[in-house]
């Protein structure tokens, strides 16, 4: 059987046997040997988070003549293969790993160095770029790793949750200003209540995004306050007074993001509550969708069983069994997304809790549960609109066929007659089984005339 060649590496606890072709050296491959519990790797976001940091880092480390110039451009240039994406099969640790993603932090450090070590012209592994002293030089995995995590939530948020959320958003509010004429059932209680527009309803919805929007852009400025500077318990042992404020310039020109350094180290590395914020507010954006997508889910219930005022768009076969049916697929995959989304932040808030004296214990699982949170809900949020909401279509009939078996009807007679005798009637039609429209006439109630125009749903809706 063919062995895979190894390599020798060292560290401070001894040598290591890694594969050859591997960037990582001793530090990675001890994790990997500590580790193997769930398969999932760093997010990708996080490893763009911590190529982008190393690269500033080296950058800015270079201006204050701390690091020789051809090694920290070598460094920036491996770095930002990190963060481009170019090496990740290089980052094998598991998200379960130690709570400060120090792990991690190393296996950025060790793939950096030996990348820069290479385009610089030596081998892998002989510390002609030192993972520690260069390419972690005024920092510490204490400030780097919940730095990250801020880094990749913000870019995350900004590029793909808050559009996708804006795509719904339109999505809905053009169904809002293409239903408004057709009247339906409003619903109290599960039960039947007095009439309202559909477009009527659909604003609502609309308004739920723009707030959920608005909740989640107030949470991410949390975000924009990092904690490099602190290294390792926030006093800045071993980093230059100066080093924290160039790299946060340098992401924010990177990322068109306004990030700077803490106010407070001691706070930005004990305490994980910006995250435990954005959490809340996701999960409220998820309240949200799921009520949204529940709603349509059961208005296009049936279609001749159930409530049928609205017609989904067919993007699948629903049965193995059943021919013709066509199923609210992609309300239940939100719905799902959803669910999962509030079982993330309940997590998050007990990782919140670890923040044990000068650090919080729990970033990888706080990393890997909030970027899932915005991956899956901005995922579902922009195929809801493009495969269910933009191609939605109302059942004006069945609409109005409801309106007028409604009991709720009466409500509008009640000011007229008085509300016990308004209830008399519903009550007297519901056993009857008839509509109010038609009791009220055999029992001559009010001249025709005037029943109806108080039984005319439209005015009944107000603006």
């Amino acid at each position: 059987m063919n062995r895979e060649k190894q390599r020798t590496e060292t560290d401070s606890m001894g040598s290591m046997q890694v594969p050859a072709a591997a960037l990582y050296g001793a530090q990675t491959a001890r994790a990997v040997n500590n580790f193997p519990v769930s398969g999932r790797p760093l997010p990708r976001a996080m490893i763009r988070a911590l190529g982008l940091i190393k690269q500033h880092a080296a950058q800015v480390n270079a201006e204050l003549g701390l690091l020789p110039a051809d090694l920290a451009e070598a460094i920036a240039q491996a770095a930002a293969e990190v963060a481009n994406g170019d090496l990740d099969e290089h980052f094998p640790i598991d998200i379960f790993q130690t709570g400060s993603g120090t792990s991690s932090n190393m296996n950025a450090n060790e793939v950096i160095a030996n990348r820069a070590a290479a385009v610089l012209g030596h081998n892998l592994g002989d510390k002609a770029v030192h993972p520690n002293d260069h390419v972690n030089l005024g920092q510490s995995s204490n400030d780097v790793f919940p730095s990250a995590i801020h880094l990749a939530a913000a870019e995350e948020l900004h590029r793909h949750l808050l559009p996708a959320l804006e795509q719904l958003q339109k999505s809905l509010q053009d169904k809002a200003e293409e239903f408004d004429p057709i009247v339906k059932l409003g619903r109290t209680h599960l039960q039947d209540a007095v009439p309202i527009r559909l477009g009527q309803v659909f604003s609502g919805y609309t308004r739920q995004l723009e707030l959920a929007r608005q909740r989640l852009q107030q949470s991410a400025a949390g975000l924009l306050e990092l904690p490099l500077g602190g290294t390792a318990v926030g006093t800045g042992l071993n980093t230059h007074p100066e080093f924290a404020a160039r790299v946060c310039s340098g992401l924010t020109k990177e990322t068109g993001l306004k990030f700077s350094e803490a106010r407070n180290h001691f706070e930005a590395q004990a305490a994980r509550d910006a995250v435990v914020n954005l959490s809340g507010a996701l999960k409220s954006c998820a309240v949200a969708l799921f009520k949204i997508a529940n709603d349509i889910r059961l208005l296009a219930s049936g279609p001749r069983g159930g409530y049928g005022e609205l017609s989904l768009p067919a993007v699948q076969p629903g049965s193995s069994i059943m021919p013709g049916k066509v199923n609210p697929v992609m309300a239940e995959c939100l719905i799902q997304v959803c669910a999962q989304v509030i079982g993330n932040d309940a997590t998050i808030t007990l990782g919140g809790l670890a923040g044990n004296f000068e650090l919080n214990v729990m970033l990888p699982l706080l990393a890997r549960n909030l970027l899932e949170s915005i991956e899956l809900a901005a995922n579902a949020a922009r195929l809801f609109a493009e495969k269910c909401v933009t191609g939605l279509q109302a059942n004006a009939e069945r609409c109005a066929e409801l309106v007028e078996q409604s009991l709720a009807m009466v409500t509008a007679l009640a000011p007229r007659i008085g509300y016990d005798r308004a209830s008399e009637l519903a009550k007297q039609a519901f056993r009857e089984g008839t509509t109010i429209r038609a009791l009220c006439l055999r029992e001559k109630v009010l001249p025709q005339e005037e029943l109806n125009r108080l039984l005319d749903p439209l005015p009944q809706t107000g603006r």
